[in-house]
């Protein structure tokens, strides 16, 4: 288990309640590619979701449809640009009360879907049998 050093994090939706949705999907495994500090969830090594485990606010970078990004970004404030990522295909949604848990699961759901969708069809195959 991972201590998080998170200050604000709403109880509805908290960075234990992120990783356990993310780890039940097919093919999934949480890595530390990049530091000891950013918790990354990839389906079949690609990256759906990350998020850092010592930001003062609790957020999660999330891959996104490009016809979808203008309408969630219009409709909540916090769902912003990806932070480090290609702005025009990642979304950075804070979590601060704001966006309901349901809408974040599917933007969760959504972005492992976009990431599965972008692969082989034998590897959607592979992932399919898990």
């Amino acid at each position: 288990m991972f201590i998080f050093k998170y200050l604000k994090q709403p109880a509805m939706f908290n960075i234990e309640s992120f990783r356990e949705y993310c780890l039940k999907k097919k093919g999934v495994t949480e890595e530390f590619p990049f530091d000891n500090e950013t918790l990354v969830f990839k389906v079949n090594g690609k990256i759906f979701a990350l998020t850092s485990l010592v930001s003062e606010q609790f957020r999660i970078n999330l891959k996104c449809n490009r016809d979808l990004i203008p309408e969630l970004r219009a409709k909540h404030p916090a769902v912003q640009p990806g932070y480090h990522m290609n702005k025009e295909h990642w979304n950075t949604v804070m979590i601060d009360g704001s966006v309901s848990k349901k809408e974040i699961l599917k933007m969760i759901d959504h972005s492992y879907e976009e990431v599965v969708r972008g692969m082989t069809k034998k590897m959607q195959e592979e992932l399919k049998k898990m």
